[in-house]
């Protein structure tokens, strides 16, 4: 068993981290001791890993979440379940990369437009560029 500091200093997390976990349901301490300190096990530990490799993968908390409710209920749970979470963030991240290509072509638009010299902003083809109402 591990105090909440040890169990920090094991999975590289810092004590804030875990308490944040704690209120968000990802972590409870397995019991708290007669001087009411958290503590935690091995699969508290483990735990720890599986959150730290799915926030890495780009899962929101409510994902994982709901990964870990999966992973707890595995044998009534089917691949499909825990595949459509995966498959909902994908979809999510291939908008946002749309979203952002758009945005860098628009941005790139408006630097190469631009001269970038010396001479005042008042004719800066930018400035003049995000001025103009669409019609």
């Amino acid at each position: 068993m591990y105090k909440i500091g040890e169990l920090a200093k094991l999975s590289g997390l810092t004590v804030e981290a875990l308490r944040f976990y704690e209120r968000k349901g990802l972590l409870a301490p397995v019991a708290r001791g007669a001087n009411q300190y958290r503590m935690y096990s091995e699969q508290d530990l483990a735990r720890l890993g599986f959150i730290q490799r799915a926030k890495q993968a780009g899962l929101s908390i409510k994902d994982i979440l709901e990964l870990l409710t999966l992973r707890e209920h595995a044998e009534t749970s089917s691949c499909g379940d825990v595949s459509s979470v995966v498959a909902h963030k994908l979809h999510k991240v291939q908008e946002q990369l749309l979203q952002l290509q758009a945005f860098e072509a628009t941005l790139k638009k408006l630097h190469d437009e631009c001269c970038g010299g010396e001479e005042s902003a008042t004719s800066c083809s930018i400035l003049k560029a995000l001025d103009d109402v669409i019609e």
